[in-house]
C-alpha cells in the first residue's frame, strides 16, 4: 500500500521538528552535491573529490510538473536544476503552454497531470487555485508561491540563517572554524533571534509568522495598519500560538530596534500594479538603510527574497557586508531539492520519512 498522500501549502502544515529535518536534509544534499558541480580544477584541490557520491536519486525516471501561472527566476531555476540532480525531470508548464484556465478546469488539469507526473509544484495567483489542485490531485502538490503563502522561501531563509549561526552568537565562532575544516561540515544550532520585517504583509511574511515563533525566534513587524495580515492568515497564527512572539508596529525604526535580522520584500506584488502609487505613499520611510537600522544589533544581517527594487532597500545594505541575499537565493535550490526528494521522491513528509531520506545521503 502506498504511503498516505501529503501536500505542502504552508509551513503552518509542519511541526518544527519536520521543518528542522527538512533544513538538515537540504544542508546534507548541498554538501553532497557541491563537489559534483565544482569546476574540476577547484574540486581536485579538495579531499572530497576522492569520495564523490551522487545525491539521492529518488526522482530517477520520475517527472515533476512545474505549473507556473506567474513568472519566476529563482523558483524555476531551483526546481529544474534540483530535479536533475535527483535523477528526474522538471517539466515547465507556463500559462501559455497548457489549457488550464482556458479550456480546462483545475480539477481536470490536476487529474491529467497526476496521471503522468509524480508531483506538482505550483506557482499560482490566488491561494484557492492551489487548494483546488491539491483537492483533486492523486500525487503530492507543493506550493511554489500563492497569494497567501511562500513556504519554500522561508525554508531557504532558515537554512541561510543557520549556516551563519556564528554571526549571531560569538561563542559559536570556534565551532564555526572547526566546522569549516571538517570534510563534511555540520549545521550549527541557531541561537534565538529577533527578526524584524519591514514592509507589506505578503506571502513571505505570512510563512514567517507561522514558523519563526515556533522555532524560538521573535518577530517584530512594521507595516501600515491597512497592510497587515489577512484574517485567514492571522487565524492560523493564533491557532499555532505564534502570536505570543509577534509584535506589530507602524514605525519601522521601532521594529528594527535590537534586531539581529532585518527582512523586507516587495511592496507591490504581481497583480497589484494598479495600487503602485498608493502603496509607495503608504510605505514612505520604510526603505531599509543603515540609518533606519541604527538601533538594530550592531552585527545585524539583511534578507530579501528577490527581485529587489531600490525603494525597498538601498544599495549600501543590499550589496554590502550585511546582506545574505545571494546565499539566500542559492539556498532556494537546496531546500526545494530537499522537498522534492522527501515529498515527491518518497512521499514521506513526516519526521521519520525525512530522517530516512537524510540517512540515505550519508550511506
Amino acid at each position: 500500500m502506498p504511503p498516505p498522500l501529503r501536500h505542502l501549502m504552508t509551513l503552518a502544515d509542519l511541526p518544527p521538528a519536520e521543518i528542522n529535518r527538512i533544513i538538515a536534509h537540504a544542508f546534507s544534499l548541498k554538501q553532497r552535491s557541491k563537489p559534483w558541480l565544482t569546476p574540476p580544477d577547484a574540486a581536485a584541490a579538495t579531499d572530497r573529490i576522492k569520495n564523490l557520491r551522487l545525491p539521492s536519486q529518488s526522482l530517477f525516471g520520475k517527472t515533476v510538473a512545474l505549473l507556473f501561472s506567474k513568472r519566476s527566476t529563482r523558483t524555476r531555476v531551483a526546481a529544474e536544476t534540483s530535479a536533475e540532480l535527483l535523477g528526474g525531470r522538471a517539466l515547465f508548464l507556463g500559462r501559455e503552454d497548457i489549457q488550464l484556465g482556458v479550456n480546462e478546469s483545475a480539477r481536470d488539469t490536476a487529474k491529467v497531470l497526476s496521471g503522468m507526473c509524480q508531483g506538482i509544484f505550483a506557482r499560482v495567483g490566488d491561494h484557492s487555485e492551489i487548494e483546488e489542485l491539491a483537492k483533486w490531485s492523486d500525487v503530492p502538490v507543493m506550493n511554489a508561491l500563492s497569494s497567501l503563502w511562500h513556504p519554500t522561501q522561508i525554508l531557504a531563509d532558515i537554512l541561510t540563517l543557520q549556516e551563519n549561526a556564528a554571526l549571531f552568537d560569538p561563542t559559536l565562532k570556534e565551532d564555526s572554524i572547526k566546522n569549516e575544516k571538517r570534510a563534511q561540515p555540520k549545521l550549527l544550532d541557531l541561537p534565538p533571534l529577533t527578526v524584524a520585517y519591514v514592509g507589506d504583509s505578503a506571502n513571505v511574511l505570512h510563512d514567517m509568522l507561522v514558523s519563526y515563533p515556533r522555532m524560538g525566534h521573535k518577530l517584530r513587524v512594521a507595516s501600515p495598519k491597512q497592510y497587515r495580515a489577512p484574517t485567514e492568515v492571522w487565524d492560523r497564527v493564533q491557532q499555532l500560538g505564534c502570536d505570543k512572539n509577534i509584535v506589530w508596529v507602524e514605525d519601522p525604526k521601532e521594529a528594527v530596534e535590537g534586531a539581529n535580522v532585518v527582512v523586507t520584500d516587495t511592496w507591490i506584488s504581481m497583480g497589484q500594479e494598479a495600487e503602485k502609487e498608493e502603496r509607495l505613499r503608504a510605505f514612505k520611510g520604510y526603505q531599509v538603510t543603515e540609518a533606519l537600522c541604527k538601533g538594530a544589533d550592531p552585527h545585524w544581517k539583511f534578507l530579501h527574497c528577490l527581485p529587489r527594487k531600490p525603494h525597498e532597500v538601498d544599495d549600501e545594505v543590499f550589496y554590502g557586508p550585511r546582506s545574505l541575499v545571494f546565499q539566500e537565493a542559492e539556498n532556494r535550490k537546496w531546500t526545494i531539492m530537499a522537498m522534492f526528494d522527501i515529498l515527491f521522491g518518497r512521499w514521506a513528509l513526516e519526521v521519520e520519512g525525512a530522517q530516512a531520506a537524510a540517512d540515505s545521503v550519508k550511506n
